[in-house]
Parts: structure tokens; C-alpha cells; sequence
């Protein structure tokens, strides 16, 4: 199919989608605070005349949380290696946008990513003339792309990944895929696996390089290792019983995976901490809950008071790295009842024991690398994870060589954003 068609059907079928979407887009923006900072932005209205912006940075279009915070870092090195470069960091999701604006370098223009139509688009790009376009991971975009090969724009994925079973369904839509693989520049990937996987979908090989992950080089200035906060240790202290208990933090969880976990763990309530950091901030009340019905006391991060004995939620955005720091063991979500898994690489950075469930497939083959050298716990039961954290808080040696296990895989990937950088630029 040629570009013309995959482009016309896109924007026969766009204009559809937005009108049936955009009530649960509002919806969904309002619930997660989004509405009023900077709406108009997705539609390329800006406050600033448009004379006052500086034109020719790189434009980073990254969709999440996590994808922002690994533009933040390769913008980091980036501009450690070229400073007298300047960089638009463009989020789609509300907590996106919060995240940039928090964390970014001041020097680091942060806007809503514009809706995918053409002359939005156009518009947007008119007005930063951007001189080349990053996106993250595996963002593709039509007009986006066909916009900017118009504007002679060129356009890059970095930290590039494509699991397995999105492999299985771009290859079935390969007609419609190839025409726009083919306006891409050049595409960073992640490791062996991820170049072949984009080569099979239709992506030229000769524009495929592998740098490593950005997510998971721990090497580097850039690196924002876990740290402890004074903050978080006193309301830690505030929960425990008399004693110092050792603190087992899940991350990352996703719709029932919380009382999963505690009901798991219900046994161990005197003796350990819990702490749960659901992926979802806005779902504090429906996790409130589900362990309130456990009989468990619950804190929540943003209405803290000392409990002893509570369970705590950490219903806060952006903080979860540094929790990490805090945790004894940590329990990766969406690992269990989800299906991909969260990252887990943070977790190994602090030198924590990692444990999973069975679903990580967004993480292969890095987590099979990992349970390979023995790196990591694998759980698909409620026993099996009670076992596991007594284990790990039993047997420091044990928990310790798991540790340096996970770190020596994680080597693979030391300098990955240096070497993205390089290619770059």
C-alpha cells in the first residue's frame, strides 16, 4: 500500500476516533488534573507570542511517565556532551507533563504533544522549527512523520523496543506499516533482539543501530541513581511497630494486584512494612479499599499520619525511583495479574532483591537474562510469594548475591545513552 493510502485512510478514520474519544480523553485528563495545564496546547494554541520562541531545538516527543523521565535523561547527557544544544520535551499524558515540568532542565521547553493532525502538526513544528524530531521507544505518529518529511524535518526513534507479541501484530499490518517505517531517519535499538523484530515489521536495516537501553544504563552523569529522603524515612518510621521492620514496597501495580499482594503477605503483618505504589495515582481510593476489606490499616502518601501498623500507599507521581531506595524487597506490578511487567531495573540499581510474577514480557530478554544468572525471584502464587520475601529477608547472603547477579546483566546497557547521543548527533 502506497503512503498516499495508509495517510488517506488514517485521516478519513482520525477525525472518527477524536469525536468518539475525546468525551473519555477530557474525562480522563480531569481525573488525572491535566485540564488546566495547558489544553490548548494539544490543539497548537500557545499563551507566548509565538515571535519570542526560540527555533531549531530538538524536538523529544515522549507519550508517559516513563518514557519522559528516559528523555530526561538522555536530554541530560545530551546536553552534557553538546551544551550549546536546546531541546522541546513534548508529553502526551497529563502526568507526563507534570513529570517534565518537575524534572526537567530549566533550559528545556516542555509543551503538550499537538493531536496528530496534519495541520496541527504543521503549525506546532512552524513555530520551533525543530531540527530534528525524537521519539521515544516505539512512538509512531502518520502525520507527524509525513508532516515533518514535508518540512524536510528528520525524524529518529531512540531507546527503540518492540516486544514479541507487537511484533506478531505489525507484521500483520505490514502493508500499512512499511509506508511509514520508511519515512523514519534512523532508529536507535535496545538490544539484538529489538533490531531484528523492527527489520521483520519493515524497518531497513541499514537505518537499525543498537545502542543498549537508556532505561537501564546505570553508567554515566546522567544516571539518576535511587536516593534516600529524610521525608520518606520519617514516614516510614511513622508506620512501623516498635520495631524496625523490614520495609516490602511493591511498584508499579496495576487493578487488584494490591490485595493480591497483602493477602499474600497477611501473615507476615507484624513483621514486615508494606508499601504499595500503584502505577495509577488517581486509583488511591479503589486501593484504600480493596485493603481496608483485608482488615488492613492504610495510609495514603497524601493524606500521611502516623499509623502503627498501617499499610502505606504512595499515591504521588514521580517519586517512585527513591521510594525504591527504602524498600528491602521489592515486588514488581503488573507482573502478577497484568500482563509486560514494570521495570525492575531501578529496583537492582539501589541493590534491592527484585521479585516478579510470571507476566514480564515487556522486559525480555533482559528479565530472562536476569532469572538466567539467578537475579531475580520468579513467583506465580500467593504461597510462592510468601515464601519467596521470607527467604530473601532470612538469607542476607542469599538476597545480596541476587542483587549482584541482576547488576552484572544490567552491564550490557552501561554507556546505552552516551552511545544514543552519539548516534544522534
Amino acid at each position: 500500500m502506497t503512503r498516499f493510502l495508509v495517510l488517506a485512510a488514517y485521516n478519513v478514520l482520525l477525525p472518527l476516533f477524536f469525536v468518539f474519544a475525546f468525551p473519555g480523553w477530557l474525562m480522563k485528563m480531569a481525573k488525572r488534573g491535566g485540564l488546566g495545564t495547558g489544553l490548548l496546547e494539544r490543539f497548537g494554541k500557545f499563551k507566548e507570542d509565538s515571535d519570542y520562541e526560540k527555533q531549531g531545538a530538538v524536538y523529544i516527543h515522549a507519550v508517559s511517565v516513563g518514557e519522559v523521565l528516559i528523555a530526561i535523561k538522555l536530554i541530560k547527557e545530551w546536553q552534557r556532551q553538546h551544551p550549546e544544544e536546546r531541546f522541546i520535551l513534548v508529553p502526551t499524558t497529563a502526568t507526563g507533563h507534570e513529570v517534565a515540568i518537575e524534572h526537567a532542565p530549566d533550559a528545556v521547553r516542555v509543551i503538550y504533544s499537538p493531536l496528530d493532525f496534519s495541520f496541527i502538526t504543521r503549525s506546532v513544528f512552524k513555530r520551533f522549527a525543530p531540527k530534528q524530531i525524537v521519539l521515544m521507544e516505539s512512538e509512531i505518529w502518520p502525520n507527524m512523520l509525513n508532516v515533518a518529511r514535508k518540512m524536510n524535518i528528520p525524524v529518529s526513534i531512540a531507546n527503540a523496543r518492540l516486544s514479541p507479541r507487537s511484533e506478531g501484530r505489525y507484521m500483520k499490518l505490514g502493508l500499512i506499516l512499511r509506508p511509514l517505517l520508511e519515512m523514519i531517519s534512523k532508529l536507535c535499538a535496545q538490544d539484538d533482539e529489538d533490531r531484528n523484530r523492527w527489520i521483520n515489521v519493515g524497518m531497513a536495516a541499514e537505518k537499525v543501530v543498537v545502542t543498549g537501553s537508556v532505561k537501564f544504563d546505570q553508567d554515566g552523569a546522567s544516571v539518576l541513581v535511587p536516593q534516600k529522603r529524610d521525608e520518606f524515612t520519617e514516614m516510614l518510621a511513622g508506620l512501623q511497630h516498635e520495631h524496625d521492620e523490614p520495609v516490602v514496597m511493591a511498584i508499579s501495580t496495576h487493578a487488584g494486584e494490591e490485595a493480591w499482594i497483602a493477602n499474600a503477605l497477611d501473615s507476615l503483618q507484624s513483621k514486615v512494612l508494606l508499601v504499595l505504589v500503584p502505577r495509577h495515582a488517581e486509583r488511591r481510593a479503589e486501593v484504600k479499599s480493596d485493603l481496608e476489606k483485608l482488615g488492613n490499616a492504610v495510609v495514603l502518601r497524601s493524606d500521611y499520619k502516623d499509623l502503627r501498623g498501617a499499610s502505606l500507599v504512595v499515591d504521588s507521581t514521580g517519586e517512585l525511583r527513591d521510594w525504591t531506595a527504602h524498600a528491602d524487597i521489592v515486588i514488581v506490578g503488573k507482573s502478577i495479574l497484568g500482563k509486560g511487567g514494570q521495570n525492575p531495573t531501578e529496583a537492582m540499581a539501589a541493590r534491592v532483591p527484585v521479585i516478579t510474577g510470571p507476566n514480564m514480557q515487556n522486559f525480555q530478554p533482559l528479565v530472562e537474562d536476569i532469572k538466567r544468572k539467578d537475579g531475580v525471584t520468579e513467583i506465580s502464587s500467593e504461597q510462592e510469594l510468601l515464601d519467596a520475601v521470607q527467604m530473601l529477608l532470612a538469607d542476607k547472603e542469599l538476597a545480596s548475591c541476587q542483587c549482584d547477579a541482576a547488576l552484572e546483566v544490567l552491564e550490557f546497557h552501561q554507556g546505552a545513552t552516551s552511545r544514543t547521543v552519539d548516534e544522534l548527533t
